[in-house]
């Protein structure tokens, strides 16, 4: 059962690139009153030139979402034109930091933290009451894979994102009882823009004990160009937001789901052993090197 788009206003938070501005389009596309949150005027711009191209209007307001009164100032522009609050927001807005857990500053640690966790938190404090006095809302949250599977050299992400499943589920319980559904979102790998920024922040190598295995990476960021656009996590937003009842997570991608299964089936040393070896931490016994690692690549 769907519910009517028209008139329903969301906010999505980092809507200038990647699964933010392909949910934007959609969600345009379908009715929805879309407003996107930017850094920057030149994110703004962004913005406009996709809605032009795809014959939408989104509008943009300006907010970096790691600052407070920023923050705030916006959501108070937002409530004067949507009934005092949005109908759904969608916490998108995020980054990754790369890099084995003892390889990462206490510094970069906590923008991670600051940026994927505390943030939305922030939002969702901001959304809430207008959503709770008018007896219904959305909130969705882009969690990904790595809220349920910490590989290798993303664990400070996978901590960002477990944290952000955990205050998920929490507050879906908190709020059902005002007509409010919270939904997380876990997509897979995609083209994003978010890896190569992960990719070119991993720490200095000739100081990590990691140095071969980060080799492995190099390989990884040169297929991050060819990896798919994020349209199946747009569109999977979009039934999530249309969807009278929607499930409460939603798992997006072959190699998210696959990686989820052998975390959660395989007994530990099996998944520790093939997400080591996709990562290059390890490597697998000849002569069944070759037919490891493609087995492993399907789910890492």
């Amino acid at each position: 059962m769907r519910k009517s788009a028209v008139g329903k206003s969301v906010v999505i938070t980092g809507a200038n690139g990647g699964i933010g501005l392909a949910t934007a389009v959609e969600l345009a596309g379908r009715g929805f009153d879309v407003i996107g949150t930017v850094r920057s005027e030149h994110g703004a711009e962004t913005v406009a030139d996709a809605a032009e191209r795809a014959g939408v209007s989104v509008r943009t307001v300006l907010c970096d979402v790691t600052d407070e009164e920023q923050t705030q100032a916006a959501f108070e522009e937002i409530a004067a034109t949507t009934d005092g609050g949005p109908w759904a927001l969608v916490n998108n807005a995020g980054i990754a930091q790369a890099g084995a857990i003892e390889d990462v500053s206490e510094e970069l640690a906590r923008r991670q933290v600051d940026v994927n966790l505390l943030a939305p938190a922030r939002l969702m404090r901001l959304a809430l009451p207008a959503m709770r006095a008018r007896g219904e809302g959305r909130i969705v949250n882009v969690s990904s894979m790595s809220g349920r599977v910490a590989l290798p050299f993303l664990g400070w992400y996978a901590a960002s994102k477990y944290g952000l499943e955990a205050i998920s589920d929490a507050a879906r319980r908190e709020v059902a009882g005002f007509g409010v559904k919270v939904i997380l979102i876990e997509p897979g790998s995609y083209g994003t823009g978010v890896w190569n920024t992960a990719f070119s922040a991993l720490p200095e190598r000739e100081k990590s004990a990691y140095q071969e295995a980060y080799a492995m990476v190099d390989q990884i960021e040169a297929g991050v160009a060819d990896m798919p656009p994020p349209t199946p996590v747009a569109q999977t937003i979009r039934r999530a937001l249309s969807s009278a009842r929607p499930r409460s997570r939603y798992l997006v991608g072959t190699d998210a789901i696959g990686a989820v299964l052998l975390n959660s089936l395989a007994p530990t040393a099996v998944s520790d052993y093939a997400m080591r070896l996709g990562t290059g931490l390890t490597k697998a016994p000849k002569p069944f090197d070759k037919i490891v690692d493609r087995v492993v690549q399907q789910f890492v």
